[in-house]
This record gives structure tokens, C-alpha cells and sequence, in this order.
């Protein structure tokens, strides 16, 4: 791993997978209240006395359809507070009205598991005062439960709530189906506004109640949820991806997991979602029934329950409309907050129960180290989402990627960031080949033994890529560190460095 000592203010690194793992109960108790009731955010604004340097949060179940962070930024904005640190669960491109902000001041840091578009160059651009942060979905939690993130005002985007002030994420012309990175903000954030564009008699699943709720405001519209898909939500049909896919359900097959009752993740990628079509003939084939599938739950997922191959579904967020539709009226659909999802200290966390699960990389490195959060040429691209969670969680990670895409080889010596360690990854499965890590030894005679799939050191996997694309020049860093990639635990993985515009 990466030596990042010496830097203030940044001497906590990384130091083991579980080497941090302190069990908790978050049992947190706040006083029964009575949400007020509001139809005017300026007058909710005043009620908070807002003021330079407060810490508030949002969240991204409405992903590039939200309306709320920027409502309420601008209206932060135009009254002249400075120095607001913004804890998003994510950052989207809708969100570029934050660049602005951040180059006067008003917004002087940034925390999320996941940063898109605009706001996520400008901060590779050196346009943020202090160092941000990229946490994983389930070190957000961790953060905001155990008092490291301390939040002073929660903003909740609020599809649809009743009249006591208790909130759904279904329902309503907003609908985002699940709002499991809300809950946590909740539970510890000094006030909590809900904003919402939908009040009714009744709810369908309460995720968050009346009582954890300060203020409700109602607002014509909180975002548009036809923003909630974003990026590929759909089986590949390159045969390169495929085949990707059909030597990923061999190894799956092969691995002993695939049995009654195992559980499984995928991400919404066209080759992951391959995989899960993949792995769904096999259990058709061999009559097998999932325990459950997990993580950002999309259309494929919901066809697998509804063919009951899975006896049940736990969602964090909702990847498209069909899943927002499945959530609000199938009781084997279970929403779950991030906390359940992916906290490390939450013994009883859903990602560490999971058997199986298939992630991307845009680089992983000889000692399987991998990087989903800056592109090749250092800026800003993505983050961890779950991605560092579910590794270390899964009894078997695997990553799937073409080897070479657009003459850009996924194997690298060393990644530019270390989103995940790899310590926690499994296997790597690409088209020209297959590299185990080599701790599986048993794995690789058995793979060895039963396929004929080419399964090779990582090595002579990179020397095969090297020779399609030349040795690619290295990513010269700057000194000017911009952000950190901070791992489950809230250590250190890497630090993320400014690029020149």
C-alpha cells in the first residue's frame, strides 16, 4: 500500500481490511417531537440561523434529477454565508451550480462517496479550498453514526411524506423508491428539514419517522425522477463483454458458492449485469434459489424476484424506474438504510453477509489494488460507492473488464488511487484471460482442474495488454492534494492530487 504519511492533518493510513473493526450498537434516541409545518423555505432558512462554517447534508436517491441541494445552496448563497461544508452521499452533474460556490467561497469542502460531472473536475481542479473527501457508501454511516461527520443541518429530499411528518421514499410525482442514505442524517444531524412536493393521508413503508424530522417544507417540485437512471442500466450485447460474462458464471459455478440459499450483488453495468443474466441460467439450470441480492437494486434484480430466485431483495437506492414501481408494492423488497447496508461496525450489516459480487475497475494494479475514482489522466470520475464495502464484505469479489479499452490497458503497475485495497479482491476476469489472486491457491487448482479457462498471473496478464498498447506513460501528480480516498474504516487509502486544467 501507498506510504501517505508525513502530510498534516493525514497521518491516519490505511492499515488492514478489519484491522479498525470496533461492533456497535447505534441505537440512537432522539425526544418524541412534532415536525412544523412550513410552505416557505426562506422562512425554514431563518428559523435555522444559519450561519459561516455550519456542515449540512443531502442525499442522491434522485441522482441527476434532484432539485434540493441546488434550492437550498442558492438560497444559502444569495444571503452571503461562507465556508459551508457539504456532506452529499453523492455528487451528480446536476449539481454544477456548486463550481461557482466553491470558487467564492460559500462551499469549502465536499463529502461523498461518489462525485460526477462538473463539480468532480473542479475539484480535481484545485477549485475547492480544503481537501475533500471520498468515503464509501457504508464509511458514510459509519462517520455520521460515530460522531467523526458531524452534521448540522439535514436536508431531505422527501418524495412523499403524511401529515405527522413521517417520510417515504415511494410515493408521490417524485418517487425515488428507497432513502437509505437519508437515514443516518436523521438519526444525528442537530436539525433535519424535510422538503417535499407530496403530502397524503397515508404511507406506503415509512423509512424515516415524524419524530426524527424538524422541520417540513412544501415545496411544486423536489426533482424529476426520470434522472434517477443514469449511465448503463442495460445487458451488454458486445461479444467481448459476453464472454466476460459466460468465463465469470464458470468461475462462479466452479467457486462451491453457487448453491441454495447463497447471496449475490452486481452493479448496473452492461458486463455485471451479464453476469447476473448468466448466473440466472445457471440457477434455473441446476433449480438453485438465492437467499438474496442485494445493493442498488434495477429491473433485472426485480425480474429475479418476481421469478423467485431470490426469496428476497435489500435496497439502499433504486437504479430505475422499475425498481422504484417493485419497492412500493412487493413486501419480499425490502428498503434498508446505508447503515444496514455496508457500515463495518454494524455487525449485522447485509454486505457482509453476501457470498458473491461482481464489480468494474477502471485500473487495478499487480497487487490487485483497484481504482474506480480517477480516469487515467487524474481527475475525479466516480468514487467507491460500494465498491470498497461489498469487497471486503463478499467471501468471493470479482472484477470483470475488458483488458484493453480504448487502447487504455485496466492493469496498471500502480493505480493513480487506491479506491479499493487488494487485500480484498478475489479475481479478475477479462477476455484474454483470468488472474486469481494468489492467496486462493486451492481456487486456482480447482479452476485449473474443471475449465479451460486461461487463468494466468496477474502479471502475464499485463504483459499481454502492454503488447496491444505500448507501456503507457505515468500520471505526473502535483504536490496540491484536493481529495482523499478514505477507506470503510475512515483511514487513509490515498491521496488524490490536483490536475492542471
Amino acid at each position: 500500500m501507498k506510504n501517505i504519511l508525513g502530510r498534516p492533518g493525514l497521518n491516519n493510513p490505511y492499515m488492514g481490511a478489519f484491522s479498525n473493526y470496533k461492533p456497535k450498537d447505534y441505537k440512537i434516541l432522539k425526544a418524541e417531537t412534532k415536525p412544523e409545518f412550513y410552505d416557505d423555505l426562506d422562512h425554514v432558512l431563518d428559523k435555522l440561523d444559519l450561519k459561516d462554517g455550519l456542515t449540512i447534508s443531502f442525499h442522491h436517491h434522485l441522482r441527476n434529477g434532484d432539485y434540493v441541494l441546488n434550492l437550498v445552496m442558492d438560497k444559502i448563497h444569495k444571503m452571503g454565508i461562507k465556508d459551508i461544508k457539504i456532506a452529499a452521499s453523492a455528487i451528480f452533474p446536476c449539481h454544477e451550480p456548486l463550481v461557482k460556490m466553491m470558487e467564492d467561497g460559500t462551499v469549502t469542502k465536499i463529502y461523498a462517496s461518489y462525485y460526477s460531472g462538473p463539480v468532480a473536475k473542479a475539484i480535481s481542479f484545485g477549485k475547492c479550498k480544503d481537501i475533500c473527501v471520498i468515503s464509501t457508501h457504508g464509511g458514510r454511516p459509519r462517520s455520521i453514526l460515530e460522531g467523526d461527520l458531524n452534521i448540522d443541518i439535514a436536508f431531505i429530499a422527501s418524495p412523499a411524506m403524511d401529515k405527522i411528518g413521517n417520510i417515504s421514499g415511494s410515493g408521490g410525482p417524485s418517487s425515488c423508491g428507497v432513502l437509505g442514505y437519508a437515514y443516518p442524517d436523521a438519526q444525528a444531524a442537530k436539525k433535519v428539514v424535510a422538503i417535499t412536493d407530496f403530502i397524503t393521508d397515508e404511507l406506503q413503508k415509512i423509512e424515516i419517522a415524524h419524530y426524527l424530522v424538524d422541520y417540513v417544507v412544501k415545496i411544486d417540485k423536489i426533482g424529476d425522477s426520470d434522472g434517477i437512471v443514469s449511465g448503463t442500466t442495460k445487458i451488454t450485447k458486445d461479444p467481448v463483454g459476453l464472454k466476460i460474462a459466460r468465463d465469470c458464471a464458470k468461475i462462479i459455478e466452479c467457486s462451491g458458492l453457487l448453491k441454495d440459499g447463497f447471496s449475490f450483488q452486481t452493479g448496473a453495468g452492461g458486463i455485471s449485469l451479464a453476469v447476473a443474466k448468466e448466473v440466472k441460467d445457471l440457477m434455473i439450470k441446476n433449480d438453485i434459489k438465492g437467499s438474496f441480492a442485494s445493493g442498488g437494486i434495477n429491473s433485472y434484480m426485480v425480474d429475479m424476484l418476481e421469478e423467485d430466485l431470490f426469496d428476497e431483495l435489500y435496497d439502499v437506492q433504486c437504479f430505475d424506474l422499475a425498481a422504484v414501481e417493485s419497492i412500493a408494492k412487493n413486501d419480499r423488497h425490502n428498503k434498508m438504510s446505508s447503515n444496514q447496508y455496508a457500515n463495518i461496525n454494524n455487525p449485522e450489516s447485509i454486505c457482509s453477509k453476501l457470498d458473491i459480487v461482481i464489480l468494474g475497475a477502471s485500473e487495478i494494479d499487480l497487487n490487485y489494488n483497484v481504482n474506480v475514482s480517477t480516469g487515467s489522466d487524474g481527475i475525479i470520475l466516480g468514487g467507491s460507492g460500494g465498491h470498497a464495502d461489498t469487497a471486503a464484505g463478499a467471501k468471493l469479489s470479482i472484477i470483470v473488464s475488458k483488458l484493453v479499452n480504448a487502447r487504455i490497458s485496466c492493469i496498471t503497475d500502480e493505480v493513480i488511487t487506491v479506491t479499493t485495497p487488494g487485500e480484498t479482491i478475489d479475481i479478475l476476469v477479462t477476455e484474454r484471460g483470468v488472474a486469481i489472486n494468489p492467496k486462493h491457491s486451492e481456487l486456482i487448482d480447482k479452476l485449473k482442474e474443471k475449465t479451460n479457462l486461461d487463468i494466468m498471473p496477474i502479471e502475464d496478464l499485463k504483459k499481454i495488454a502492454d503488447e496491444m498498447t505500448g507501456i503507457p506513460k505515468k500520471f505526473n501528480k502535483s504536490n496540491d492534494i484536493v481529495a482523499i480516498s478514505e477507506y470503510r474504516d475512515g483511514t487513509i487509502l490515498d491521496l488524490i492530487y490536483k490536475v492542471e486544467e
